[in-house]
């Protein structure tokens, strides 16, 4: 794909199966377990067996490798497997190159997948602790040093510029908090499934890192998500409604960081989400005025904002009111603040269910849904959409 043009990638290839574990602060069991009780949870939904797999595609950060869910899960011989790096910024890139495959022969049948035990086990919201030497580190070089540790401070330095530069307060980043919180109130997958909150609630909050409270900051998550992509002419044979995927696109910004990009041109942005943008809709040829559901990546309420500003579906400062109107659904399963922190993979589920008519916040004549992945790393995004 090119910055610069249009790719071919688009209606080739389809998400026809979703499959996840249950949600909770304290799995029981082993990663590996995990991502196989979501990949076969997947395959059931899509109507495949094990031994239709021949591709899988995971994060560079998840622990159970591709070949051993393959030997786990009964999935015999493989003639694709991937990782992509950067964190949550990952998602949406593992179903691009799921649809890479598929599109270009060199799969059938990819199963996405991730799992881990972010609560029970490894903790993301602690920070750095160790690190090896390594160019990535460099960055976090010039931070960690003056108390910068965990991402959400991280996140509060771009956060406070954006507040500064467009009059703001910080109950700007409440409306995104509310409004994820009152969808996840009425979805019985979602770990705050019957408790929405008020603005109120959120101003009362405990602080994390000026300007962020502790509900501008996404939940620590033990389960797994998968997700299969197939041809679009495989899909049609299986059970249920593909949901196809009309463009996916990576991007990083000039000069890229990871979270720490603050020697940037502009702080109150997210130049690796402007380029995602731009190859979405340079590719779809569609705008934000198509979209009927937004699902986008919501570690940290202020990015949320920068988002809507960068894909274009309001002016640079007026995110807040935009989200306080509700103008767009927005993350309609209560996403990472509401459902389950699952890096991504359980917002791009739920764009599968929108499309298919069967979410629990079903949004009425849906046909095409915005997925957005991790941000303040390098990214990436999705346009899914019905077929026909």
């Amino acid at each position: 794909m090119s910055v610069r043009a249009k790719d071919r990638l688009g209606g080739r290839a389809a998400v026809v199966g979703i499959g996840a574990t249950d949600f909770s602060k304290d799995s029981g069991r082993s990663e590996l377990r995990l991502a196989v009780e979501a990949v076969r949870a997947a395959l059931d939904d899509a109507g495949l067996a094990p031994a239709d797999v021949d591709g899988l595609v995971t994060f560079t950060m998840d622990t159970s490798p591709e070949i051993t869910v393959a030997q786990a899960a009964g999935i015999g011989e493989l003639s694709f497997f991937s990782r992509v790096h950067y964190g949550g910024g990952a998602a949406c890139a593992t179903v691009q190159q799921a649809a890479l495959a598929v599109a270009t022969g060199i799969a059938e049948v990819v199963v996405c997948y991730r799992a881990f035990n972010e609560r029970s086990g490894r903790r993301f919201g602690a920070g750095v602790r160790h690190r090896e030497p390594s160019a990535e580190g460099t960055a976090l070089g010039w931070t960690l040093p003056f108390g910068l540790l965990t991402p959400a401070s991280w996140v509060a330095m771009a956060a406070q510029r954006y507040l500064h530069t467009y009059g703001l307060t910080p109950e700007a980043f409440g409306h995104v908090a509310v409004v994820d919180r009152k969808y996840a109130a009425t979805n019985p997958a979602a770990y705050f499934h019957g408790r929405p909150i008020t603005l109120a609630e959120h101003a009362a909050s405990r602080w994390i890192v000026e300007p962020l409270r502790l509900l501008d900051c996404c939940q620590e998550t033990d389960g797994g998500q998968a997700l299969v992509v197939t041809s679009v002419e495989r899909a049609r044979d299986l059970p249920k409604p593909p949901a196809v995927i009309v463009a996916a696109a990576q991007g990083a910004g000039r000069a890229q960081e990871q979270m720490t990009s603050f020697y940037g041109t502009d702080l109150t942005g997210l130049p690796e989400m402007g380029v995602v943008a731009r190859q979405l809709w340079r590719t779809s040829g569609l705008g934000p005025g198509d979209i009927d559901v937004g699902i986008l990546y919501d570690h940290f309420t202020p990015f949320v904002l920068m988002q809507l500003e960068e894909f274009g579906f309001c002016a640079a400062g007026e995110a807040a009111g935009f989200v306080a109107e509700e103008r767009l659904p927005l993350n309609t399963h209560g996403g990472q603040l509401g459902e389950a922190y699952l890096h991504g993979m359980n917002g791009i589920a739920e764009a599968v269910r929108q499309l298919r008519g069967t979410a629990v916040n079903q949004i009425a004549g849906t046909e095409h849904v915005l997925v957005t992945a991790g941000t303040g790393v390098p990214t990436s995004g999705l346009v899914l959409g019905t077929e026909g």
